[in-house]
């Protein structure tokens, strides 16, 4: 299994719209090494979701619940997509600056590529992201 981290701005699509889905094809995604990632993801694979923007905290993990295929919002490309199932909220969101403050996250994605939108964290990270949100898996 491996571990994701993917952004969306919640004015846009929230964590809210998610748990409201169920399930939701994670579209939109324009950016070359976001769609890689995308298409390196398995179904069962975990990913925090992440308000970007607005509110700059994880607030829940996602399930991909189908691997990459062709993302029909996209007008021209070969731009994928993948479905997200809702798991749970995170007990206490994690904000960017509490990201931050941690020293063992400092090389992360999220930190060093900030405008990244789908991005692999570590086990390790996952595990400690987890601790701070206090997400029992």
């Amino acid at each position: 299994m491996r571990y994701w981290l993917v952004k969306s701005e919640p004015d846009a699509f929230s964590w809210d719209n998610q748990v409201a889905n169920g399930v939701e094809p994670w579209t939109g995604v324009r950016n070359h090494s976001a769609k890689l990632n995308l298409k390196a993801m398995k179904k069962g694979d975990l990913a925090f979701f992440y308000h970007s923007n607005v509110g700059k905290e994880i607030v829940g993990v996602v399930e991909v619940a189908r691997e990459a295929y062709p993302d029909t919002s996209a007008e021209k490309g070969d731009w994928v997509c993948v479905d997200m199932k809702t798991v749970a909220p995170v007990p206490k969101p994690v904000t960017l600056v509490a990201i931050k403050a941690e020293p063992a996250l400092a090389g992360i994605p999220l930190i060093r590529q900030s405008r990244l939108s789908v991005m692999e964290l570590s086990p390790e990270h996952w595990s400690l992201i987890c601790e701070m949100g206090e997400w029992k898996q």
